[in-house]
């Protein structure tokens, strides 16, 4: 790492917008690990090198994200440990739970299931989860930014916080992803997280810190966030993309809201610029850009 680089800070320096940021994935199984964690949380976490490698192939094979997760006093369960299922889908997530007692119970579970968006055996779960990056083997500005935020939503909200393990998008720590609704939260401190975790509660968005909605492709999440702003609309059941049409560059997704439909068209570009990502990063890479190019009422 470069000698004193923090790629948050920046990103922040450069203003880069956190719109159309959130990693792209639906299914996500989190295990509580209590850790330390490596730099692949997966790859080096305590856990029977067999029942590891097995359940990371099965996870690949279905498309299925795994985080580790652990409470922020990082103390061991006192037995078994609490394992999560989650779907992240736009407009019907859902989330799954249950206590396993032994490691291999996690090769029970059916993952291929998980990642057509159907229960892998676990029993629904009516809450929601407030997960934190704090991996700090895998980017610094993770633990440095986002282990003050985790300590303040679980002083806040105990049950619902687990730190988590790699999200993506370290430059933009701390950050926080929403389960099930797939929501990812970036530059977050201890005052904004807090507020982050009551809007959600009531089912509002935060439009401040909110990177996108990771159910749906990146220019997508860039035209939702607009729209929103547009329209002063921070229900999250509010807004809805119903369709997208993709040329080259340009990316026009219809959403509709209270009964009205909206076209919204983005163009996605790499570069010229080129910067350093994360803070191990050994090379530069070009920043994704989304533009809006116009909102359109249907």
């Amino acid at each position: 790492m470069r000698d004193g680089f923090r790629c948050s800070a920046e990103s922040l320096l450069r203003d880069e917008t956190l719109a159309g940021t959130a990693s792209t994935v639906r299914p996500f199984l989190l295990v509580e690990n209590p850790g330390p964690w490596g730099t692949d949380a997966v790859r080096d976490a305590r856990i029977s090198p067999p029942v590891k490698t097995a359940l990371a192939a099965a996870a690949n094979a279905a498309r299925v994200r795994i985080l580790l997760i652990r409470r922020h006093h990082r103390r061991a369960p006192r037995q078994g440990f609490r394992v999560f299922a989650a779907w992240a889908h736009a407009s019907s997530p859902w989330l799954e739970s249950a206590e396993l007692d032994d490691a291999a119970d996690l090769l029970d579970l059916d993952l291929a299931a998980l990642g057509r968006g159907q229960s892998p055996g676990l029993a629904p779960y009516s809450g929601q989860l407030f997960c934190v990056c704090t991996h700090g083997k895998h980017d610094a500005c993770c633990a440095e930014r986002g282990r003050p935020v985790a300590a303040a939503l679980s002083a806040a909200h105990p049950d619902d916080t687990w730190e988590c393990s790699h999200i993506g998008g370290d430059r933009f720590a701390a950050n926080a992803l929403v389960l099930p609704h797939g929501l990812y939260y970036g530059r977050l401190d201890e005052v904004s997280a807090i507020s982050m975790a009551g809007a959600q509660l009531s089912g509002q968005l935060d439009l401040d810190h909110l990177r996108g909605r990771c159910g749906l492709p990146m220019p997508v999440q860039a035209a939702e966030i607009a729209l929103r702003r547009e329209l002063g609309e921070t229900r999250d059941d509010a807004v809805r993309a119903r369709g997208r049409t993709v040329d080259g560059q340009l990316s026009t997704t219809r959403f509709e809201v209270a009964g009205s439909a909206y076209d919204v068209q983005v163009r996605t570009t790499r570069g010229p610029e080129v910067r350093r990502l994360t803070c191990t990063a050994l090379r530069d890479n070009p920043i994704p850009r989304h533009e809006v190019l116009g909102i359109r009422r249907i």
